[in-house]
């Protein structure tokens, strides 16, 4: 099996420890306590930052646009049709 794999195998499993780890833990409270709810429900906001962010800062016009394109979609539709649809226009934008 080659090294990359193994990585990615090894990755995984890392992963799923921690997600059920995670998962063990909370389930063991009968209540969370509002700021970890809140803070559970700020993740995929922060995990979209990560990912927007280097493409804002690196990235050139066509980057702007989408990211211009999914701003303006994010407030009238949800995040699979705002994220689908950047791909989409990313696509295009960079075949052209």
């Amino acid at each position: 099996m080659s090294d990359d794999l193994v990585f990615i195998a090894a990755c995984t499993i890392v992963a799923m420890v921690a997600r059920t780890g995670g998962y063990l833990i909370l389930s063991r409270f009968e209540r969370l306590h509002f700021r970890v709810a809140a803070a559970l429900d700020a993740v995929p906001a922060a995990v979209m930052t990560t990912l927007v962010v280097p493409a804002a800062v690196d990235g050139g016009w066509r980057e702007a646009v989408v990211l211009g394109l999914a701003l303006l979609l994010s407030f009238r539709f949800g995040t699979t049709i705002t994220v689908f649809s950047a791909m989409a226009v990313m696509v295009v934008l960079r075949s052209v």
